[in-house]
């Protein structure tokens, strides 16, 4: 008995019981209110990094010149406010958002990098980066939501998608504050620990601690960059700590902070869990920071240790991390279709909608093309479809756990 014939007539089997009453099964059915969309990528809980996770994907496959589906933009521009805010994710969007939608600065500001990259979203952009402006802190920054103190994440990433859409960040000011204001006030000097590095935000004590991630951020930020940044053309700059006498000697001291950190492993850690282990993200966030600066060569060290280790990784923690080490790859030049032997276009691919759906067609032809060639048997195909039921118990596994779960 092949397999692949046993396959191809299971999937048949599937087709035409799709219109016929199934036989009993004790397992739940998943209700189709909680039922993921098609759409999206990967097949994580949205309701904490959908549009998210959404906008790096479209972002990534962007980059790496690749037209996402058109499904995954529609669901994507689907997902905003009426007054041009998003939420990580909307179940029902024929319900307008209201006081108790989550909406938040990074799902839009992300989705406006993502919309105003691919091109042909004006109208959406525009509502986004208004609302944006209208829930700007006096500080010049701005929290993960409305009203929220002022982080190094969040402004930068405010800041990258008001560079997309053509505004000069230097010039959106409240109170005559600016978004570069708010990250210098975040900036550690460059004496004592964590010397030139950005704190996330002040701890209740008002100190800044170092923090590798919200570093990353606030490099790009103050260059005036935001999630896709293009390869430097000049050589590697002198990265060292001076005191900061603007947005960009305050991002090179950020640059020399990464550097610092990245020197005798290539990769930063994460202390979460009580133990250090590699921190992935932040590794390819910290690549793109330094490559923005024109910082090549710790650059590249950091992203062939990626190479070497991201791929399980990223095979784990789905798209968002796959578009994560793609911007990396694309910052400092290298090739995303070949990363460490892995196609991270592809990858990315499989987790989305056009991915799903071709595969779907691949397997429903194969199954019509075996039916087809049995029809004239004097077993048929109903004989095959007894004994592959049975032998289908060993190989079940091949149609199961096709992608890993997404981490929120």
């Amino acid at each position: 008995m092949n397999v692949r014939r046993c396959a191809a007539v299971l999937a048949a089997v599937a087709v035409i019981g799709a219109a016929t009453p199934a036989a009993a099964d004790s397992s739940p059915s998943p209700e189709p209110s909680k039922a993921l969309p098609a759409a999206l990528y990967g097949d994580g809980d949205p309701q904490y990094d959908g549009v998210w996770r959404q906008s790096l994907a479209l972002l990534a496959q962007d980059t790496a010149g690749v037209k996402p589906p058109k499904a995954a933009v529609d669901w994507l521009t689907g997902q905003q406010c009426a007054d041009g805010s998003f939420a990580p994710y909307r179940a029902d969007t024929s319900r307008a958002c209201d006081a108790k939608t989550p909406v938040d600065t990074n799902q839009t500001a992300a989705a406006v990098q993502a919309l105003a990259a691919l091109g042909g979203h004006h109208k959406a952009t525009g509502k986004a980066v208004d609302w944006l402006k209208s829930i700007q802190n006096e500080d010049g920054g701005w929290g993960y939501t409305a009203g929220g103190p002022s982080d190094a994440n969040s402004t930068s990433v405010v800041i990258g998608a008001l560079a997309a859409t053509g505004e000069k960040p230097a010039q959106v000011t409240k109170d005559g504050k600016s978004p570069y204001d708010a990250l210098l006030k975040l900036a550690l000097p460059c004496k004592g620990d964590g010397a030139g590095a950005f704190a996330f935000q002040p701890d209740k004590k008002g100190k800044l601690i170092a923090n590798a991630d919200a570093t990353a951020a606030g490099v790009l930020g103050l260059l005036g960059k935001g999630l896709v940044v293009e390869p430097a053309k000049t050589g590697t700059p002198e990265l060292a700590c001076e005191k900061a006498g603007g947005p960009g000697q305050a991002a090179v001291n950020g640059g020399a902070y990464l550097k610092d950190e990245l020197a005798e492993d290539g990769h930063l850690v994460s202390s979460l869990g009580g133990s250090e282990q590699p921190d992935h993200g932040n590794t390819a966030d910290a690549v793109v920071a330094l490559a923005a600066l024109g910082a090549m060569e710790p650059a590249k060290k950091s992203l062939a240790w990626l190479e070497k280790n991201a791929a399980g990784w990223a095979a784990q923690s789905g798209p968002a991390a796959y578009a994560q080490l793609i911007l990396a790859a694309h910052a400092t030049g290298a090739d995303p279709r070949a990363f460490g032997g892995t196609d991270l276009v592809k990858k990315l691919a499989a987790t989305g909608p056009a991915a799903e759906k071709e595969n779907e067609k691949e397997k429903q032809k194969a199954a019509a093309s075996d039916a087809e060639s049995d029809s004239d048997s004097g077993f048929g195909v109903w004989w095959y479809v007894g004994v592959c039921l049975v032998a289908g118990i060993g190989i079940g596994f091949l149609f199961s756990g096709r992608r890993k779960r997404q981490q929120p």
